[in-house]
């Protein structure tokens, strides 16, 4: 077996709690590269995508804060024209600070809870 990376490491440890404390709540799923931050409301059960999100239509100025801020308040939106108002936030192997912060900050704002 291959060795993982720290941040495949700390992928698989987010995921594994974010299923363990999960329940029936989708999950909010973000992915951030050096250009865009992307964001997805994932309903596992069903294997389907409820609600999507990114910085690809949003900002010309590529994924800074304030753009992640934009896309957190985009993806709660879409979340409650799909019916879902609590969902799991699941980081991936990122850091919770920064864009990633930003983003789930703005989505609590728009009404998501977790």
């Amino acid at each position: 077996m291959a060795k993982l990376s720290l941040f495949e490491r700390r992928r698989r440890r987010v995921r594994t709690a974010i299923k363990a404390r999960a329940g029936d709540r989708p999950r909010l799923s973000i992915h951030r590269t050096g250009r865009h931050i992307y964001a997805q409301v994932i309903d596992d059960k069903q294997g389907r995508t409820l609600a999507a999100a990114s910085t690809l239509g949003i900002s010309s100025s590529g994924a800074n804060v304030d753009a992640a801020a934009q896309v957190g308040k985009t993806i709660a939106e879409a979340a409650k024209q799909a019916g879902v108002s609590a969902v799991v936030f699941d980081r991936g192997g990122f850091l919770f600070h920064g864009r990633v912060k930003a983003l789930a900050d703005a989505a609590r704002e728009g009404g998501l809870e977790f």
